[in-house]
């Protein structure tokens, strides 16, 4: 879980410390939804919170602006000089090609030096453009600092042209219909609604797979439509995702559940990698076949719930790992 807050709003900076240690990420937002008046005040609460907050097994990221903003470099400026400590992250949106990468990670080179971290600040892009897509490959090989890519739906039907107005998820006009039935052209038809981000969604995964980077699902805007929210979610899951973005605390508990392989899914991947021995060759299971690959797609599975327990004692305990 990515958890975004407006640092400029006292109310929800308020809330952060007891936030720290329930989500894997908190990100301090100073771009989208912080308005112009108030960039100084959301930068200021980064640093505050920053200096004053024990984040503990949570991680601390920031998104900035984007680069061809007037508040970028005094941003990041920041998030470095006075933050970077405590700061793992800095998410830049609206990345368009890996020349954006390679002028932020030189920044923040002379940056860290100038500080004297011990430790380098990672990037997490976000593709909000159609040349941030045409160039993903490119972006996710653009720096070793890359720590993964998010999808930002919004502004890239924006760029798009796309015409649905939704923050993430489907729209119920981009569907496929069944042929009418010959003996009665008027008589209903069933028709299914389709995802608007399968596409980019599979290419983002490629990219960030080939490049031993992470992938994420961003936003979905619907904060009262927690079923849909957790249908785009488990799309995400499904493809190859790591993660999602959560806009408020009620989709929390969504994206845990989502991104959390299930009991019987642990379960049935344990027992075919029992079943396959050294996992060579191929068995019959259940009437299904099961072979290398089946195995190597069970330790994905496995993997993940082992490393999710290692950290989330209730995990540990629904996988039965550990004492």
């Amino acid at each position: 879980m990515l958890h975004f807050f407006p640092p400029n709003n006292e109310k929800v900076r308020a809330k952060i410390p007891a936030m720290a240690g329930t989500v894997d990420v908190l990100v301090a937002n100073l771009e989208d939804g912080v308005p112009m008046a108030d960039k100084e005040a959301a930068r200021a609460g980064l640093v505050e919170l920053a200096q004053t907050v024990d984040f503990g097994s949570t991680q601390l990221w920031t998104r900035v602006n984007s680069l061809d903003s007037p508040w970028c470099l005094d941003d990041m400026t920041a998030a470095v000089l006075e933050a970077g400590n405590a700061i793992d992250v800095i998410i830049l949106p609206k990345v368009e090609g890996p020349e954006d990468i390679h002028w932020a990670d030189r920044l923040l080179a002379q940056l860290e030096a100038k500080a004297g971290l011990e430790r380098p600040i990672l990037i997490h892009a976000i593709l909000e453009t159609a040349r941030g897509v045409a160039n993903v490959e490119e972006i996710c090989l653009a720096s070793p600092r890359m720590q993964g890519i998010s999808l930002g739906p919004a502004d890239l039907a924006a760029n798009r042209r796309m015409k649905t107005t939704r923050v993430g998820g489907g729209h119920p006009d981009y569907l496929v219909r069944a042929d009418p039935n010959p003996d009665d052209l008027e008589a209903p038809r069933q028709h299914f609604q389709q995802d608007l981000w399968h596409y980019t969604l599979a290419r983002m995964v490629d990219a960030c797979v080939t490049a031993g980077i992470l992938p994420y699902y961003g936003p979905f805007g619907d904060i009262r439509d927690l079923v849909a929210c957790g249908d785009q979610f488990r799309n995400a899951y499904l493809l190859g995702c790591v993660g999602a973005w959560t806009l408020h605390p009620d989709q929390i508990a969504v994206a845990k559940e989502v991104f959390s392989p299930s009991m019987a899914e642990v379960a049935h991947a344990r027992r075919v990698i029992e079943a396959m021995g050294d996992g060579t060759g191929a068995i019959m299971l259940d009437g299904k076949m099961e072979d290398d690959a089946s195995v190597k797609q069970c330790h994905v599975v496995v993997t993940l719930a082992e490393q999710l327990a290692a950290s989330d004692p209730e995990l540990a305990e629904r996988y039965g790992i550990g004492g």
